[in-house]
């Protein structure tokens, strides 16, 4: 029997034995087992399976071992699996060197891969962690389905953000070189994102398209974030032309920044509610513990990692989303604890205008 027919029959083999195999792409969940019995149980499973008294070749049953197993191969996709941050060793031993840390809701790709430890690529952070603190094969892909995005870069100093994949309508507004957006959807050469609370189209031509997921940071990555957090502090405390705002006048223009860029076009409850998201991280054990830290936070908010904040604060925040950062700093949440948000129709949850948060 060919080796390209027996491809076609692998779903129905390893099901057969309680494997579970996506072959486009996508991982396998198996359970662990010795070698010899994945070879007689596949052997046993695929005589089932092919025309009777046919045995498959010693080639064939491994192909099917090779790919039930495609989950742990390296570069493989694997997420954390954590409250709150993973450390990551040099050696996979508890007592080894700390390298970085892995943080809830990142991934990687495995690097090798152990009963008990496996060692993943995550940015420029490499090393090992337990197993028990991870996510393979269709748990880590679901995962990274929901937390994973397409950002677009512009590429030309002016651009038109339409209402519809087309030249002919409206505009949105204008944006320029370097800024980025998380694309929602790609339709006939236009990426759909979202603007400032808005749906509206690029066009690709234009654009500099890529996959991103967020990864752990190494100890000398932390340490840079930490100093640069320490330097916008300070630079902050000088801008006394904001100390008519009620508390901490830099975390009003900081919170007030973002929630400009991410919802600028939305009503004042939607505005207040991608404050009360940064406002719910900040409360909570699984990410940094300051405002700046929130936010700036390895690819959590688009806006702050391509500098559309700092531009926003250079060029002065609109009132209207100053006062609703006040209302989240003050405390409030119109969305409960949610801590995510994105544009309405891509997830379940808590719907305010164009955007659902959970």
């Amino acid at each position: 029997m060919k080796i390209r027919k027996m491809i076609g029959m692998i779903p129905g083999i390893l099901m057969a034995f309680g494997f579970c195999c996506l072959l486009d792409n996508a991982e396998v969940s198996a359970t662990d087992t010795e070698s010899n019995s994945i070879l007689e149980e596949a052997t046993a499973g695929a005589a089932e399976v092919l025309e009777i008294g046919t045995t498959p070749t010693e080639e064939e049953v491994e192909l099917i071992i090779e790919t039930a197993n495609a989950w742990k191969n390296p570069g493989a996709v694997v997420m954390a699996h954590v409250n709150t941050s993973v450390n990551v060793r040099e050696e996979p031993d508890e007592n080894a060197t700390l390298v970085g840390l892995l943080y809830k809701d990142c991934g990687g790709t495995i690097v090798e891969y152990t009963d008990t430890w496996t060692k993943l690529q995550s940015g420029n952070l490499e090393g090992w962690v337990r197993n028990d603190y991870l996510l393979f094969a269709d748990d880590a892909e679901n995962l990274l389905e929901e937390v994973a995005r397409v950002q677009a870069e512009v590429t030309t100093d002016f651009l038109r953000v339409r209402q519809e994949p087309n030249t002919e309508c409206g505009t949105y507004g204008v944006v320029g070189s370097g800024d980025v957006y998380e694309v929602l959807e790609q339709e006939d050469g236009w990426a759909k994102i979202d603007f400032e609370g808005d749906q509206g189209y690029l066009s690709e031509e234009f654009l500099k398209l890529s996959f991103h997921m967020d990864y752990g940071e190494t100890l000398e990555e932390i340490k840079v974030r930490e100093e640069e957090e320490r330097r916008a502090k300070r630079e902050a405390e000088r801008m006394k032309w904001y100390g008519k705002y009620a508390g901490d006048a830099s975390d009003v223009v900081l919170l007030g920044a973002l929630i400009q860029c991410e919802s600028g076009n939305q009503p004042f409850e939607g505005q207040v509610a991608v404050g009360a998201v940064v406002m719910n991280r900040l409360r909570s054990p699984a990410y940094p513990n300051t405002l700046y830290g929130v936010i700036y936070a390895s690819g959590q908010f688009t806006p702050a990692g391509s500098g559309g904040v700092d531009r926003r604060i250079a060029a002065g925040v609109n009132p209207i989303c100053l006062q609703a950062a006040q209302q989240a700093l003050d405390g409030f949440s119109n969305v409960g604890d949610a801590t995510h948000f994105r544009a309405a129709g891509y997830h379940e949850g808590i719907v305010i205008g164009g955007h659902v948060f959970w």
